[in-house]
């Protein structure tokens, strides 16, 4: 009966870490639409604020228990890498770069969770672990080395702390999610940051606010209700379910997702370097799999 369980858990694992990742991919697509027509700053206020305001609610439609005392500095973490840290650094490297170009270090996403899972989780993989893992850091690197004449040394070196900050908010989500849940994880996440996203909201509002196009509210509307919060339901749940250095694995799939919404929607090029790339990690990743542990 055990291993029943076991094997379901697993299962639900994958599945909801799979929504949560289908979720997330629309993610950069959304915030290039909405930092087109509003302040990057204004933006990761914003999602983080009305992201807040309604987890706030849920919380207390659900009559939520207080975290404890030793659950505030791990959620500290989450707020700084998923709240603040990622959609901040992404948002102001969006500004130097396209999307498409921007989510070839969404390569370098399950790398970042699965090192996180493993110092937090105090396990010791094998060296094959770590080599793959260069490997894949070189490629990245020397991709946006290549690419600095046409592209953005600064868009890179933003885009790159923002996965790291990310990683690191991802890890300690679903280590927490095994106790507080995984919707809880986030909501409380969000509700530290509010006290500071509220005032910071009528600070950073745009004048010209009335001029922003549907699709600028659009993109803003997505990466707050989804990329900031419903994604984070399935994601952290997911990652409890089935163990992050394992599901977290299925954000392989995210530069994919994308790259086909960034061509598709912002009609933005996806030269054949850049797919070269996402697979060369994403195989460098994979490798990290049978070693994580």
């Amino acid at each position: 009966m055990k291993d029943k369980i076991s094997k379901d858990q697993a299962l639900q694992g994958w599945i909801n870490g799979f929504i949560g990742v289908l979720l997330f991919s629309g993610s950069l697509p959304a915030t290039k639409l909405a930092i087109m027509e509003m302040n990057p700053i204004f933006v990761t206020i914003a999602r983080a604020g009305i992201a807040g305001i309604l987890a706030l609610v849920v919380l207390l439609i659900f009559r939520e228990k207080r975290p404890g005392k030793d659950h505030i500095f791990p959620l500290l973490l989450v707020s700084l890498g998923c709240v603040i840290g990622f959609p901040l650094l992404s948002s102001l490297a969006l500004q130097h770069l396209t999307s498409a170009h921007s989510i070839i270090f969404l390569g370098m996403l399950p790398l970042m969770t699965a090192l996180f899972g493993v110092i937090r989780g105090g396990e010791k993989p094998h060296p094959v672990f770590w080599l793959f893992s260069i490997i894949g850091s070189l490629l990245v690197i020397g991709y946006a080395v290549a690419q600095g004449i046409s592209a953005s040394p600064i868009g890179d070196i933003l885009m790159l702390s923002a996965v790291v900050l990310c990683g690191l908010g991802y890890a300690e989500g679903a280590k927490l999610s095994k106790t507080l849940g995984g919707w809880q994880v986030i909501s409380w996440a969000l509700v530290l940051a509010l006290p500071l996203m509220l005032p910071l909201f009528f600070i950073y509002l745009p004048e010209n606010i009335e001029t922003v196009s549907f699709q600028g509210w659009f993109g803003l509307a997505y990466i707050a209700l989804f990329s900031m919060f419903i994604g984070f339901i399935f994601w952290y749940k997911g990652l409890a379910q089935g163990g992050i250095t394992t599901v977290g694995q299925l954000q392989l799939l995210q530069p994919f997702f994308g790259l086909a919404l960034a061509a598709y929607f912002l009609h933005e090029p996806v030269s054949l370097g850049m797919l070269g790339i996402t697979v060369g990690v994403i195989l460098c990743v994979a490798g990290t799999k049978k070693y994580a542990k």
